[in-house]
């Protein structure tokens, strides 16, 4: 496993050295080019829905130019060509100088909805932001709702992500740093943190990832994800994403680093630690004893799942003598028609929930609720009658199954369910051994973990005490004074401690 793993670490390497050197020669030469009606007409030839407009006034012509799909027209009207007629400097004033020999730039403020202007007498071109796009209203979310708390979630617009985290954390502290990711989408990623309490260390890590980054474009960042990470063979996730404000808002004041994108409506958290995806935003509008009841409930179900059905076939294939005697006896009854061994038996019904799962998330709400439901009821009872499998297994696999959806992070629920196949597998080849051995691997590799250089198991290893009171146990609120260890905080202390 150990070889399989490093030869796929150097093939990535090797895959990521050779990509700066396949990038396209044509974006230096845009540099040589000077600005010009021309030149813009060229380098945007076939693109039918940039427009050029011919304005005629007192003091000389005017050209303005802007993507219609970008710039509502009554927007336009009202902010440009409006006081353009009246001879009102204001709207002068208030663009941008452009550079003439930057033609690139040019370029990329009409893609992002500028508009440009450019009087012909004086020979200048002026930008103006005039981005009047539709996009999506603030709504609930679908996939992190909860009862208690604010209901709002981010959206696909960059600019409505940033207010709503501006407007609940008014401080000027809170810096926001721009980059552009995609070598051919030029998209807007975000740097959000808070100056006065992130960690200089995983601010420049993070920064030099994204400055690093050489791919075409990303569709999510999720995606992106996927290339930051500092082990992005592992199935485990090393950055927590989410798409409520409320939560982005609790790391940013825990001396974290948020990263959003434009056109994606989550957002990362780094660095994050394994028992925080195991921790909804829920948790801390609950009682303590709720919440700590919950978390529990999370962290090992998560343990429970991967190794149930597994458990399932070293005691029927190795090791009978760990079951009491009259459920072994019911179990072989129950197994009597079934002609597979176990280990077959439980991948053939893990497959068949696997498919019932993926149709029903491919399909319209509706349809694929009751796909679930009833595929669900009718294959099992269809295959229990027919001897294929167990009446024992059934409830074992559905359990398994509910469990997998306890971590509040869907991308921790997919990398349990990806190793409880090699659970399954281990225990088919070796019982119980087989899964001590499976186990051993699963936390030596989450030893090996960091994200952004932290250690993945903190707080457990390296141990820190206060940390714990806020992991699967949370302690009440006011006994929370201290920012995670994770985070690395310039300010460890969250308020004055209770002398009492």
């Amino acid at each position: 496993m150990w070889g399989w793993m490093g030869v796929v670490k150097l093939l990535s390497k090797f895959l990521q050295k050779k990509a700066p050197s396949d990038k396209s020669t044509s974006k230096p030469k845009l540099k040589n080019k000077r600005v010009s009606i021309e030149s813009i007409k060229q380098e945007l030839a076939d693109v039918d829905d940039v427009i050029y407009k011919n304005i005629r006034t007192p003091k000389g012509p005017v050209t303005v130019i802007y993507y219609s799909s970008f710039v509502d027209n009554q927007v336009l009207h009202q902010t440009v060509i409006a006081p353009i007629l009246r001879q009102d400097e204001t709207v002068i004033h208030a663009s941008e100088k452009i550079d003439l020999n930057d033609l690139p730039h040019v370029l990329s403020l009409i893609t992002t909805g500028h508009t440009i202007l450019f009087l012909h007498t004086q020979h200048v071109f002026y930008s103006i932001n005039t981005f009047s796009a539709e996009s999506r209203s603030i709504q609930q979310t679908e996939t992190e709702s909860t009862v208690i708390g604010p209901q709002d979630a981010f959206t696909e617009s960059l600019d409505t992500n940033l207010s709503l985290i501006k407007r609940r954390i008014n401080n000027p502290e809170l810096k926001n740093k721009t980059y552009m990711v995609g070598t051919e989408t030029n998209t807007k990623v975000s740097v959000l943190y808070l100056s006065n309490l992130v960690n200089q260390d995983n601010l420049k890590r993070i920064i030099n990832k994204l400055e690093e980054l050489e791919y075409d474009g990303f569709t999510d960042i999720t995606v992106m994800k996927q290339f930051i990470e500092d082990h992005p063979m592992s199935p485990f996730p090393q950055y927590n994403s989410t798409v409520r404000p409320d939560m982005t808002m609790k790391y940013l004041l825990d001396g974290r680093i948020a990263v959003m994108m434009d056109n994606s409506q989550s957002v990362i958290i780094c660095p994050t630690s394994f028992l925080e995806l195991f921790e909804p935003m829920e948790d801390y509008y609950n009682r303590w004893m709720t919440a700590t009841l919950l978390r529990s409930l999370r962290f090992f179900g998560f343990f429970v799942t991967i190794i149930l059905t597994p458990t399932y076939i070293s005691a029927l294939t190795y090791h009978p003598e760990i079951l009491p005697f009259e459920l072994l006896i019911n179990l072989q009854e129950s197994r009597n028609r079934v002609p597979f061994p176990p280990v077959m038996e439980v991948l053939f019904i893990e497959l068949v929930i696997e498919i019932l799962r993926e149709a029903g998330s491919r399909m319209p709400t509706k349809i694929g609720q009751t796909l679930g439901i009833v595929g669900g009821i009718v294959i099992g009872t269809a295959a229990v009658e027919a001897g294929l499998i167990s009446n024992m297994l059934v409830v074992l696999v559905a359990i398994s199954a509910l469990l997998s959806f306890l971590p509040s992070s869907f991308l921790m629920s997919n990398t349990s369910r990806f190793i409880r196949y090699a659970f399954i597998l281990a225990a088919g080849f070796f019982g119980l051994y087989g899964q001590m051995i499976a186990l051993a691997w699963l936390f030596i590799h989450l030893l090996n973990l960091t994200s952004l250089g932290t250690p993945y198991l903190t707080p457990g290893i390296p141990r820190n005490w206060t940390d714990l009171l806020d992991s699967v146990l949370r302690a009440p609120s006011g006994l929370l004074k201290y920012r995670k260890g994770i985070a690395r905080s310039k300010e460890k202390q969250v308020g004055p401690l209770n002398e009492e």
